[in-house]
């Protein structure tokens, strides 16, 4: 069974999503801190004042640059370009020095690293990307 607020998959006897906290029959939620119910659509849970599971939106804000960076991660990794539309700065540089200090050798491995990296972005689920490098900023595979 899925929950219909998420999509994640939850157990049959499960009283709430262990993701959200949404129940998943009739989509009452459960704060996941004090347990009492909430509405899906709350980002603070009205009896203890604990963050609750943003909505699928908030989630997924910056999922547009998902498919960008990974086209460019493989076309154009060797220099970087997909670092700088993630808005990794430093890293973009590495890569961008690295290839034209060497006079082109050092593009080999950092075209490799773009191209596995543009793979893994386009790969990911929407929610993952955006989990894993923009909220997270994780600038390295």
């Amino acid at each position: 069974m899925f929950c219909r607020y998420c999509g994640n998959g939850v157990n049959e006897t499960a009283l709430a999503c262990p993701k959200c906290g949404v129940e998943p029959r009739n989509g009452r939620a459960f704060c996941q801190g004090c347990g009492k119910p909430t509405v899906p659509e709350a980002i603070l849970c009205p009896a203890c004042g604990v963050m609750l599971a943003p909505p699928q939106s908030i989630r997924t804000h910056g999922a547009d640059k998902k498919v960008a960076a990974g086209i460019c991660g493989i076309l154009l990794g060797s220099i970087g370009v997909h670092k700088f539309i993630l808005g990794y700065t430093t890293p973009g540089l590495i890569m961008l020095v690295v290839s034209v200090a060497t006079c082109g050798w050092g593009a080999i491995v950092t075209g490799l690293i773009g191209m596995i990296e543009g793979i893994i972005y386009l790969t990911r689920t929407d929610e993952e990307f955006v989990r894993t490098y923009v909220q997270n900023q994780r600038p390295w595979f």
